[in-house]
């Protein structure tokens, strides 16, 4: 089966102000639908990567082809990060368990984000910040690329529960260069309902 692009949850302006109708339609409608349609390519291409799933060929990732990394690990991202946004008023907040974790272990819910924000700030080029949980305990991290947490290429592994693109194409028609400004306004439209659902598959 070849992959799809999956539908977005809202429609493209209901992250507003945060996130802008012409990022939403392009993001979603043009780049990744490019990272899907490349990653079937790559597929198609070899036999042996035929009816895996990604998480499958993330396993394996430092031996595979770069198209696959790249497109693959695009498209797993992207299909995630959708589904880590809500509109403002539907976003839920962290669970008592995760909220006392993030207090315990990351030092509050201000730092953590400071620090998520920095992660994200401080990523040279293109990437992604994210919060996984590692060995049971929170930690934030970030990756280049298209890269994420589960490739065993990946310097930092675990379970993921929150993710921020910080491609510039994921913010540049709104805050051009102010990538910090976006991770700000970034807080006000995350999913914590999905985190909270990701955070109980990871534990358990």
């Amino acid at each position: 089966m070849a992959f799809t692009l999956p539908p977005l949850l809202y429609a493209c302006d209901a992250l507003e102000p945060a996130i802008d109708k012409e990022t939403m339609s392009f993001h979603h409608d043009k780049h990744h639908q490019t990272y899907v349609d490349n990653l079937n390519k790559a597929i198609d291409a070899d036999a042996a990567l035929q009816g895996k799933s990604l998480e499958e060929l993330f396993a394996t990732m430092s031996t595979l082809p770069k198209a696959v990394r790249n497109n693959g690990g695009g498209h797993w991202n992207h299909s995630l990060f959708w589904e880590l946004l809500a509109p403002q008023g539907q976003t839920g907040e962290p669970s008592a368990e995760l909220a006392a974790k993030i207090d315990a272990e990351l030092g509050g819910m201000d730092k953590f984000k400071a620090d998520f924000d920095a992660a994200g700030a401080g990523q040279f080029g293109s990437g992604w910040a994210w919060l996984i949980l590692q060995d049971g305990k929170l930690k934030v991290t970030s990756t280049p690329n298209q890269d994420n947490p589960l490739m065993d290429l990946a310097d930092e592994k675990g379970a993921v529960l929150l993710a921020a693109d910080v491609w510039e194409h994921a913010y540049y028609l709104k805050y051009q260069n102010r990538r910090v400004d976006y991770l700000k306004a970034f807080w006000s439209v995350v999913n914590w309902n999905k985190v909270n659902e990701l955070y109980e598959a990871a534990k358990g």
